[in-house]
């Protein structure tokens, strides 16, 4: 019961928002193919392998302004092969990137929020990497503050 009452509340508290909140407008709705060649640490049993092919990215940005407010998202869903060059090994790539920027028109304030989550999958055991990344970022005028900043890789 608890359980339903949070689901209804958040449910209310959405329309609430959506319905008084401006309309982001969709600027690119995309899709696109890149060619990729990186060294991957966690390939070839451990002792590392320069990985090529394609990645399949969509990619979509909107954008809201209400006056005072300016913010903007993106989001890119990346998936595609990657084939080792020593090996021949072949892995598999899903990936989310995602963030915001927000500008405040009265002020000189802006805000960023980037996070990347990345994961490589290979045969076997050991040959997995998962990449993970979040960073905020805030500017008031010529003065820069990093509230967060942290980068992980792993191999699993």
């Amino acid at each position: 019961m608890k359980r339903v009452l949070i689901l209804a509340s958040l449910g209310l508290f959405a329309l609430l928002v959506g319905s008084t909140a401006a309309r982001a407008e969709a600027l690119t709705n995309t899709t696109a193919s890149y060619a990729y060649s990186g060294w991957v640490p966690c390939a070839n049993g451990g002792a590392g392998e320069l990985l090529t092919g394609t990645i399949d990215a969509r990619i979509l940005e909107t954008s809201t302004s209400n006056g005072s407010v300016d913010a903007s998202r993106f989001a890119y869903a990346l998936h595609g092969s990657l084939v080792g060059r020593v090996t021949g090994d072949v892995y598999r790539l899903s990936a989310i990137t995602r963030g915001t920027y927000v500008t405040r028109l009265e002020s000189d304030k802006y805000s960023a929020t980037y996070v990347n989550r990345y994961h490589l999958i290979g045969p076997g055991t050991g040959n997995d990497l998962v990449v993970r990344e979040t960073a905020h970022v805030t500017r008031f005028g010529d003065d820069v503050v990093i509230d967060r900043d942290e980068f992980s890789i792993e191999c699993s």
